[in-house]
């Protein structure tokens, strides 16, 4: 396996340094940036394989380093932050984040979460499903070699988990999907009661693929049950 390039970004220093060392002991090659503005640049030098982000930065804040990256990169993004509150997890989901870590954490749980994101990113683009190539439904098409989708004709971007969900429904378009099912298949971990995630993640894919994405078309709801994919004919 190639080098795994990490950026952390974190304005703790001794944050930074804690987080740096456990990473270099793993084996990950990384950089550190102390402020949203220095991690732009950083981002745009180098191709990483995750970005570690703290939420409260200087000159530029971590929301809005996400939202710049997320406009062109599905680059794994897990928010390191003090805030523990419901809301902060939401909104870091929502706009793009592939995990969440409340501080205080163990540094054995952050490694745990990254080798996790890293085996699931790299198993992904490797593994036999890339021989499919490309999969198309109505105007939609994924192609799972390249981590790209487009509706007619124009990138969409989605992050690594909207990818794989709209990737489940689209291989399974006759199956009704639990949140329970959408979350053990997508986050390959034990559904641990939170549907809030799910919920998160699909009515941000809504409002990328949904034409109207407050009466969806694509993935619709069953009440009650889950989601599936809706009865839309390719051309």
């Amino acid at each position: 396996m190639e080098l795994i390039n990490i950026l952390v970004v974190e304005d703790d220093e001794a944050i930074n340094h804690l987080i740096c060392t456990t990473l270099k002991k793993a084996g990950y090659r990384v950089d550190t940036a102390l402020d949203g503005e220095e991690a732009l640049l950083k981002y745009k030098e180098k191709n990483y394989h995750m970005i570690l982000l703290d939420l409260m930065l200087p000159k530029i804040d971590g929301i809005e380093v996400m939202r710049r990256i997320r406009g062109e990169s599905i680059v794994p993004i897990i928010i390191l932050s003090a805030k523990d509150e419901e809301i902060d997890k939401i909104l870091g989901l929502r706009m793009g984040a592939d995990d969440y870590m409340t501080k205080p954490f163990s540094t054995a749980e952050l490694l745990a979460r990254v080798d996790s994101t890293i085996r699931r990113s790299f198993y992904f683009k490797e593994s036999n499903i890339a021989k499919e190539e490309r999969i198309t439904y109505g105007d939609i098409s994924l192609d799972v070699n390249n981590y790209e989708a487009r509706k007619k004709g124009e990138n969409l971007a989605l992050t690594r988990k909207e990818f794989e969900i709209l990737k489940l429904f689209f291989k399974n378009s006759n199956r009704v999907f639990t949140k329970q099912q959408i979350f053990k298949s997508v986050w390959e971990e034990d559904y641990m009661g939170d549907e809030n995630t799910v919920m998160v993640h699909i009515r941000r894919l809504r409002s990328k693929i949904e034409e109207n994405p407050s009466n969806p078309k694509i993935i619709v709801t069953v009440w009650g049950i889950g989601y599936k994919l809706g009865e839309i004919k390719n051309d």
